[in-house]
C-alpha cells in the first residue's frame, strides 16, 4: 500500500456509451489490477462515476484505461478532478447508482 503522504484522489465522471456494456466491472478489473481504493457506480444521466484513490502514476494509468474502455463501450469524454486522499477505505467496489460517494 502506498503510504499516506503519497496517496491521492481521483472523482471522474466517463461520458458516452458506457452503461449496458460491462464498463464498472471493466473499471473495477482496471483499479483492482493496479492496488487501488475507491468505487464505481452508475449515474441517471447514463454516465459512470468513479473515485479512487492510490498513488498518483497508478491513478493515471486508470484514468488512461477509462479513457479506452471496454470493446463494448464508447468513451466520448472523462472529466477528472485531482486532490489530496481522503481515506476512501481498502478495496475497490461497485457501489448502486447514484452514490453519492465519502
Amino acid at each position: 500500500m502506498t503510504p499516506a503522504a503519497d496517496r491521492e484522489r481521483v472523482d471522474a465522471s466517463v461520458r458516452g456509451r458506457v452503461q449496458g456494456v460491462g464498463f464498472r466491472y471493466f473499471a473495477l478489473r482496471e483499479a483492482e489490477y493496479l492496488g487501488l481504493d475507491g468505487f464505481v457506480a452508475n449515474e441517471r444521466d447514463g454516465s459512470v462515476h468513479v473515485v479512487a484513490e492510490g498513488a498518483a502514476t497508478a491513478l493515471d494509468l486508470l484514468i488512461e484505461r477509462l479513457r479506452e474502455g471496454p470493446p463494448a463501450s464508447i468513451v466520448e469524454r472523462v472529466i477528472e478532478h485531482r486532490e489530496p486522499a481522503r481515506g476512501i477505505g481498502l478495496g475497490f467496489r461497485i457501489e448502486s447508482g447514484q452514490h453519492r460517494g465519502d
